[in-house]
């Protein structure tokens, strides 16, 4: 996710472009109102929606999506039970230097201590342990097992095509 903040003498304009293309801007005014608009994924420069919000509703949104009033209970069993490891999803972006490459080549595991659990693909369907012969094509989601700093690790083999 990219984050980009522009300040003016009235407001806080944040620009935020998720991993999914999606891009929303946060424009926080210093009566204590905020707008948020998103934008289309065929125009950036089209905002197909807008909310505004007043301080207090603004931070109970922010509550329930950081997750502080809520926690499904299956997630709070799978914090517990997995302790230090994350399970992330990669979307493999045409520009990565590992697209086309097999798990083997880019020695993942060997160089990042990370494990990919699963390849889902549109044209190859879903993968489940995939094997070092496994080609990583673009636009296929990686789901990746690992610690943070391997996480860390694993994406820079990604982009870079080695470790």
């Amino acid at each position: 996710m990219c984050v980009k903040v522009i300040c003016r003498v009235s407001e806080k304009k944040f620009v935020v472009e998720t991993r999914g293309g999606d891009k929303a801007v946060v424009i926080l005014h210093d009566d204590g109102r905020r707008e948020i608009y998103h934008f289309s994924y065929d125009d950036p420069d089209d905002s197909i929606s807008m909310i505004s919000m007043d301080d207090d509703e603004a931070r109970q949104l922010a509550a329930i999506v950081g997750g502080l009033t809520y926690k499904p209970k299956a997630l709070e069993t799978i914090d517990m039970a997995l302790d230090e490891l994350i399970i992330e999803w990669y979307r493999m972006e045409p520009h990565y230097d590992g697209v086309g490459k097999t798990i083997g080549e880019l020695q993942v595991r060997q160089a990042s201590g990370a494990t990919i659990i699963a390849v889902v693909d549109k044209t190859r369907g879903k993968r489940i342990n995939p094997g070092p012969d496994t080609i990583l094509n673009a636009d296929s989601m990686l789901v990746v097992v690992g610690e943070r700093p391997q996480q860390r690790l694993f994406k820079q083999i990604l982009l870079n095509g080695s470790g």
